[in-house]
Formats: C-alpha cells, sequence, structure tokens
C-alpha cells in the first residue's frame, strides 16, 4: 500500500467516525416495515369496527352521530388502535434497531440518537396538540391531514441527524397529508397509504440498501 492509499483510507476512517458521532446510522429497515404491517392491521381493525363504503371512503361520517355530536365510541377505538400501533412500533423499533446497533459495534443510545429523538419529537407532540385543538372545535375532517403533514415535518426535522434517505419519507408523507386535505372522504384511505405502505416500501428500501 503506497502513501496516497494510506492517506486515504485515513481520510475514510475519520470520515465513518465523524457521521457517526453525529448521525444515528442504526436505524433499521425492518422497523419501518414492521410498523407500516402494525398501520394497515389498524386500518382493518377500524374498517370492521366502523364499516366504510367502497365507493366513498368517507371516515368523517362514522365520527359523528345523526345529531351531529361526536361519535365518542368511534374516537376511543380509533385511540386505543393508535396506541397500539404506537406501542408495537416503537418496540419492534427498538428491538430492531438495538440488534442493528450491536451488529454495528455501536451504542443505541448516544449523543446523536439524543438529537435525532429530541428534534424527531418537537414537531410530533406540536402535531398532537394541534390534533386534539381540531376535535375540539370538531373539524374532524382535517384530522388526519393534520397526523400526515407534522409527521412528515418530524421526518424532515430529524433527517439530519440520521440516514437521509428518511428526508424522502418525510417530503412524502407531507404530500399525502396535503392531498388528504383536499379530498377529505378519502381520509382514511389515504392514512393507510402514508403510515401503512409508504413505511413497508421506506423499510424494505432501507433494508436491502443498507442491511443485505
Amino acid at each position: 500500500m503506497n502513501q496516497q492509499e494510506k492517506q486515504l483510507e485515513t481520510l475514510t476512517e475519520i470520515r465513518s467516525l465523524m457521521e457517526r458521532s453525529s448521525r444515528f446510522i442504526s436505524l433499521s429497515g425492518l422497523s419501518g416495515i414492521f410498523a407500516g404491517i402494525f398501520a394497515l392491521f389498524g386500518v382493518l381493525a377500524l374498517s370492521i369496527k366502523f364499516p366504510f363504503s367502497i365507493d366513498s371512503f368517507t371516515y368523517y361520517r362514522q365520527a359523528y352521530l345523526e345529531n351531529d355530536e361526536i361519535n365518542k365510541s368511534f374516537f376511543v377505538f380509533f385511540g386505543l388502535i393508535a396506541l397500539f400501533m404506537v406501542i408495537a412500533s416503537m418496540s419492534v423499533g427498538y428491538y430492531f434497531t438495538s440488534r442493528k446497533a450491536k451488529k454495528n459495534g455501536l451504542t443505541v443510545w448516544d449523543s446523536s440518537a439524543k438529537r435525532l429523538l429530541i428534534n424527531l419529537f418537537i414537531p410530533l407532540v406540536t402535531g398532537g396538540i394541534f390534533c386534539g385543538i381540531l376535535l375540539y372545535h370538531k373539524l374532524i375532517p382535517f384530522v388526519i391531514p393534520a397526523t400526515l403533514i407534522f409527521y412528515g415535518l418530524s421526518l424532515l426535522n430529524a433527517s439530519k441527524y440520521t440516514l437521509n434517505d428518511i428526508r424522502f419519507l418525510g417530503i412524502c408523507e407531507i404530500v399525502l397529508g396535503l392531498i388528504s386535505g383536499i379530498f377529505v372522504e378519502y381520509g382514511i384511505l389515504i392514512w393507510a397509504i402514508g403510515f401503512g405502505l409508504l413505511h413497508i416500501v421506506y423499510g424494505a428500501t432501507m433494508y436491502f440498501k443498507y442491511e443485505r
């Protein structure tokens, strides 16, 4: 190995060390796949409990009773489904992420992971509060668009502390959120695409790109 090759190898190692210290690179594509599967199961359970017609996938008709009052049972069930999805996705995500980190000789909870979570949860928590405000004012059709848009903004905000691929997922979520804000009658269907199919596609891409 000549001097130039040694210098290039040294620069490569330095760059790798800098990337590891500034970016959380242990995200597993399998986490995204399972998160998408959980989301699709959640939508399936919701559609079985509160059936939707094929020609008009109008979720907010189920959210109101005949006297224009909010259907509490709909939101209780929807909340339980969402809670299950979050807990299951986070549990599976932690398992696959820690396994990948261990395989690469890295720690899961480091400074880059802290920065990632902080930048992820600031828009996410803000979006959750905003959705609560929408529910308070009975603006039901715009809850699903808000969840997609704020989730996409969370991914964009956190993308600078992890792999750049997550940025494209965030952009797609925002676009779907804007579309669902126009076609509110297809809110659940678009929500299933955003949190279900997109996560599966993203996770599979990440897995075959970085883990195989």
